[in-house]
């Protein structure tokens, strides 16, 4: 198509150029491919490809999806594909080979996303930046010297770089808001339950963790959450189901006026950073600027018993996740297994109380 240039265009954009016949699957696949070839080796956003199947799969698409074409990238952890490796950020699952496709990645698969691989992750998607000692650290692209956030971080840069227009994350702890702030993409955490966590699990961190996208436009994260939301019979939470589209909903203008308010304070009472509240001003005022009522007002909740029962599961599920380990290497997981921050957050996991965990 003349004048096509492929990273102007969000994931329903493309898709609309296929199912018009402007643009067939294979050409915008092999345009994509080329982005990661051009991006990649900078970035290190992309640490496993699936070309050999892309090829196969573009030529025999059904165009009829919402996202039928649309070339997309999974994260390195829990979003499995069947016969191919994930290892979750870490040397111990180097060798791992997912038996089954994640009930995520199915209902993805249902849109008509082509998979072209998977994304760097730190190990067991723990920390807010993304530099697993297995990989190597990844790039954010707006600054080289700088990091994309995490854990979707190699996510993040994947789509901000271009190299597709949505990719799969998941949240736990801001997995998908931190990295989406650090590189300007839209980043959503749906509430537990919304998407599917099976068949493998039936709640992930306690339900904490959620599965959903990076996107570059608001519209592609609206359309697929209406794809993959869904009940599962064996997950632990269940949402009543939305009686609409979020699609529709992200692209109706509303004039209903709404009460908001904000604090500058941080909730565990710490240093707030000049900039921080500064940026925190400039979103009340743009919210005042259009019609909304915007107040300062102190949290109402206790920051710091929020952070202690978070940190409570997240030690816990770490500890979980090391033994978890013992599986697949057939014997006792030690410290050489895994990074040394990961092997201490473990040990206090096990230290750790269930008792004390609080909701």
């Amino acid at each position: 198509m003349d004048g096509f240039v492929y990273k102007d265009y969000d994931g329903i954009g493309l898709a609309e150029l296929m199912k018009k016949k402007e643009l067939q699957p294979k050409e915008v696949a092999a345009e994509a491919m080329k982005m990661i070839e051009q991006h990649n080796p900078k970035l290190n956003a992309v640490i496993r490809h699936f070309h050999e199947k892309v090829e196969n799969e573009a030529e025999t698409i059904d165009l009829n999806g919402t996202f039928a074409g649309v070339p997309m990238l999974l994260k390195d952890i829990v979003q499995e594909v069947a016969g191919e490796k994930i290892t979750s950020g870490s040397k111990a699952y180097q060798s791992y080979v997912a038996k089954a496709d994640s009930e995520y990645v199915k209902q993805v698969r249902l849109t008509g996303a082509l998979f072209l691989g998977q994304t760097n992750v730190p190990e067991f998607a723990l920390m807010g930046i993304t530099e697993p000692v297995f990989y190597g650290p990844t790039r954010n692209p707006w600054n080289l010297n700088h990091t994309p956030g995490g854990s979707s971080g190699g996510s993040a840069a994947a789509v901000s770089s271009g190299m597709v227009p949505i990719a799969g994350a998941n949240d736990g702890g801001g997995s998908i808001r931190i990295p989406g702030a650090y590189c300007g993409l839209f980043g959503l955490k749906p509430t537990r339950g919304q998407t599917p966590v099976g068949p493998s699990h039936g709640r992930l961190w306690q339900g904490a963790s959620v599965d959903h996208i990076l996107s570059r436009s608001v519209r592609d994260s609206a359309a697929m959450l209406d794809e993959i939301s869904m009940y599962e019979k064996t997950a632990a939470f269940y949402v009543p189901p939305f009686n609409g589209s979020y699609l529709q909903q992200s692209q109706t203008h509303s004039n209903k006026k709404c009460t908001i308010a904000f604090s500058l304070e941080s909730p565990l009472g710490t240093e707030v950073h000049h900039e921080c509240k500064q940026a925190v001003l400039k979103a009340a005022k743009l919210l005042e600027s259009m019609g909304h009522h915007v107040v300062e007002a102190a949290s109402p909740v206790d920051g710091r018993r929020i952070a202690q029962s978070y940190l409570t599961m997240y030690f816990g599920e770490v500890a979980a996740s090391i033994s978890a380990l013992e599986d697949v290497l057939g014997r006792k997981a030690v410290m050489s297994d895994v990074e040394p921050a990961t092997w201490i957050l473990g040990l206090v996991g096990k230290a750790t109380s269930a008792e004390s965990l609080e909701y």
